[in-house]
C-alpha cells in the first residue's frame, strides 16, 4: 500500500515519541495535517502559531519529550520565531515543521515564499529541508534526534509537492534516544578536590543541570558545610528539602545568595552559566562543572572548567573530600538568608488599598495543589513567582530568563496542560503579557484545556516603568488602558472574576482553583510596587531620586510618593 511522504514524518516523529503537536491548518500543511488526523500525535489548534510555539516548548521541558509545532508556508512559519527561540534557550526538545512552497516555484519570488533555512540556521540545533520524497524518513530521523540529544530546536523544512509525493520504500530510519554518562578525568577530579580542601569559604552555586542531582548536591554542602545558592532555573531542584539553601542572587535574588557569593574565597559552579558578571565574587579560585565545553570561561574567567553531568561528576568527587567541621561561614549566610526572607515576607500581607502582588502570589501558593505547574510572564510577575512559591519537590516552574520575552505564561500553560491534563497548571500573566496573546484564551475552551489565569492588572507595563524611573527617566509608555479581564473571560466563555478588595482576595482565589474548566482571575495590584534587587547600587539611587524630581516638577508628586513609600518600606 503506497504512502505519502506526509506519513512517512508523521510515522517517524510519532516513533520518536512525539505526542502532541501545535499549530494552525492551511495552505501547504494540509497534507501534513491530514496524515497528523490518522496518526497517534494530537493535534493542538492554537490561535497564533507564536503562542504554539511557546506551549510546544513548555511540553518539551516538562515532559523531557519531543513535542511538536507545525505551521503553513510564508507568514504560517514566520509566527513561531519567538516562541522557537524561547524553547531553544530553554532547551527543551521541540521540532517545526514548516511547510514550504513547491519546488517548481522556489526561486522566483513566488507569493508567501520566504528562505526559512535563513531565517532559523541561527536559533536551532538543525535546520534542513527534505529536497526529495527519499529524503524524508533519514532527515526527518535525524531532526527529532538532534532536539532530543542536543536539547533544543529542530526546524524540518518539508516543501508541499514533497507532502504529497508518495513515498518510496527505503530503509527504516529513526530517532535514537541516547543517554550517555559524562564525568571529567581523574586528573582533573583531583584538580578540583585539592581546590576545594583549601578553600575555608566555599560556596556551590548550581543551575539547572543540578535537575537530577539534588541529593549528591547536598551530600556535597554537608561535606563542605557550604551555602548552596541557585539560579533562577534551579529553583525547582535546589531549593526543596535543602538545609544549606541560601536562595537565588541576581537581580531577582535576594540578599542570602548574594552575600555569599560575594564573601566566598572558592566557587563551585555546578550546571550553570550565570550572565551577570557582577554578581561574581571579586577574588575567589572559580571552578566549573557543564556538560557543554563552550560554557567553560564564557561569563567569568575561571580557574578550573571541566565537562561532566552533575550527579556522577560528584558521585566521583565526593571521596576525594575532606569533612569540613568549621559551620561559621555557613552559618552566617544562612542568616542572612532567613533575614532576606523575612524582609520579602513584611511585603507579602494583604495591606489597604491596592493589593500587593506578593499577597496575591502567596495566596495562590497556598491554596495550589502541590504538584502545580507554574508559568509566570516576564518582568514582575516571574520575580514574585521566583520569591514566593516555594518550591514542593513535586511543583514545577516555567519562567521566561535567557530569552526574556512578554506573552510567555498564558501559552507556557497550554503546553504544559496538554502535557498533563489531570495536573493544575496556573499562568500568573502581566496585563501587557496577556493582552499580547490574548487570542489563545480561546484555545483553552477548544481544546479542553482547564488552566488558571491569574491577571496581575497594574494597567502599566509594571518592569519597563521601574527600569525608567531607576534610569532617572519620567515613565514613558507604560499606560496600559485594560478592560475588566473577568468580563472578557465570561464573554469567550471562561470563569471569570475581577478582585480589587484584598479582603476579598482568598475567597476569589480558592473559587478560581476550584473551577473546573479554565478561569481567569483579573487582579487589581499595586502599580508602584518596587522589584528590589539585593544590592541597591548608588546610581539606582541617584535615578530614582532624579526620577523623582522630574516627576514632581511634571506634576507626579502623588507617584513619586507612592514609589518612595514602597522603597522605603521594610
Amino acid at each position: 500500500m503506497s504512502r505519502r511522504v506526509a506519513d512517512v514524518v508523521v510515522k517517524v516523529l510519532a516513533e520518536a515519541g512525539a505526542a502532541r503537536c501545535y499549530g494552525v491548518p492551511g495552505d501547504t500543511l494540509n497534507y501534513f495535517t491530514d496524515a497528523v488526523r490518522r496518526s497517534s500525535i494530537r493535534w493542538v489548534h492554537v490561535r497564533h502559531e507564536e503562542a504554539g510555539a511557546m506551549a510546544a516548548g513548555a511540553d518539551a521541558l516538562l515532559t523531557g519529550e519531543l513535542a511538536l509545532c507545525a505551521g503553513s508556508c510564508g507568514p504560517g512559519s514566520l509566527h513561531f520565531i519567538n516562541g522557537l527561540w524561547e524553547s531553544h534557550r530553554n532547551r527543551a526538545p521541540v521540532v517545526l515543521v514548516a511547510s514550504q512552497i513547491s519546488r517548481d516555484e522556489q526561486g522566483f519570488d513566488f507569493p508567501q515564499e520566504v528562505d526559512f533555512k535563513s531565517v532559523y540556521a541561527k536559533g536551532t540545533v538543525f535546520c534542513e529541508e527534505i529536497r526529495t520524497p527519499a529524503h524524508a524518513a533519514r532527515m526527518t530521523a535525524m531532526a527529532a534526534q538532534a532536539a532530543l540529544s542536543r536539547r533544543g530546536v529542530a526546524v524540518l523544512i518539508v516543501p508541499v509537492d514533497v507532502f504529497q509525493a508518495t513515498a518510496p520504500e527505503e530503509p527504516p530510519f529513526r530517532a535514537h534516544r541516547v543517554e550517555p554518562v559524562s564525568r571529567p578525568a581523574e586528573g582533573e577530579l583531583d584538580r578540583i578536590a585539592e581546590t576545594l580542601n583549601a578553600g575555608k569559604r566555599v560556596v556551590i552555586y548550581g543551575g539547572s543541570g543540578c535537575e537530577r542531582a539534588h541529593d549528591q548536591v547536598i551530600a556535597l554542602a554537608e561535606r563542605l558545610q557550604a551555602p548552596v545558592a541557585r539560579t533562577s532555573r534551579a529553583k525547582d531542584f535546589l531549593e526543596p528539602e535543602n538545609p544549606f539553601d541560601v536562595g537565588m542572587t541576581g537581580v531577582f535574588g535576594h540578599r542570602g545568595g548574594y552575600i555569599a557569593i560575594k564573601e566566598c574565597d572558592t566557587l563551585l559552579l555546578l550546571g550553570c552559566d550565570f550572565a551577570w558578571r557582577q554578581f561574581y565574587p571579586e577574588q575567589a579560585k572559580i571552578i566549573q562543572i557543564d556538560i557543554d565545553a563552550t560554557h567553560l570561561g564564557r561569563r567569568h574567567p575561571v580557574d578550573i572548567g571541566v565537562v561532566g553531568d552533575i550527579a556522577p561528576t560528584l558521585e566521583a568527587l565526593l571521596p576525594r573530600i575532606q569533612a569540613c567541621h568549621d559551620r561559621a561561614f555557613l552559618d552566617k549566610a544562612l542568616s542572612e538568608a532567613r533575614s532576606a526572607k523575612v524582609k520579602l515576607e513584611r511585603r507579602a500581607v494583604p495591606g489597604s488599598g491596592a493589593i500587593h502582588p506578593q499577597f496575591l502570589v502567596e495566596t495562590v501558593s497556598k491554596h495550589a495543589t502541590p504538584d502545580a505547574v507554574y508559568t509566570a510572564d516576564g518582568g514582575s510577575p516571574m520575580v514574585w513567582c521566583l520569591r514566593h512559591i516555594p518550591a514542593t519537590s513535586f511543583n514545577r516552574t516555567i519562567v521566561s530568563l535567557s530569552h526574556g520575552t512578554m506573552a510567555n505564561a498564558m501559552p507556557q500553560a497550554l503546553g504544559a496542560q496538554a502535557a498533563f491534563p489531570g495536573r493544575q497548571v496556573i499562568s500568573l500573566s502581566g496585563d501587557g503579557g496577556l493582552a499580547m496573546l490574548m487570542g489563545d484564551l480561546l484555545t483553552t475552551l477548544q481544546e479542553g484545556l482547564p488552566v488558571k489565569i491569574c491577571v496581575f492588572n497594574n494597567s502599566a507595563l509594571g518592569f519597563v516603568e521601574i527600569e525608567q524611573k531607576v534610569e532617572g527617566l519620567l515613565d514613558t509608555y507604560t499606560d496600559l488602558r485594560n478592560p475588566d479581564f473577568g468580563q472578557v473571560a465570561e464573554a469567550i466563555g471562561l470563569w471569570g472574576r475581577r478582585v480589587e478588595d484584598p479582603g476579598a482576595l482568598d475567597r476569589a482565589v480558592q473559587d478560581w482553583l476550584a473551577t473546573p474548566g479554565p478561569a481567569l482571575l483579573d487582579v487589581v495590584v499595586s502599580r508602584h510596587e518596587l522589584v528590589m534587587p539585593p544590592k541597591v547600587e548608588v546610581g539606582q539611587v541617584l535615578g530614582t531620586a532624579l526620577y523623582s524630581a522630574k516627576g514632581i516638577l511634571a506634576g507626579r508628586g502623588e507617584d513619586v510618593v507612592e514609589l518612595l513609600e514602597s522603597a522605603i518600606r521594610p
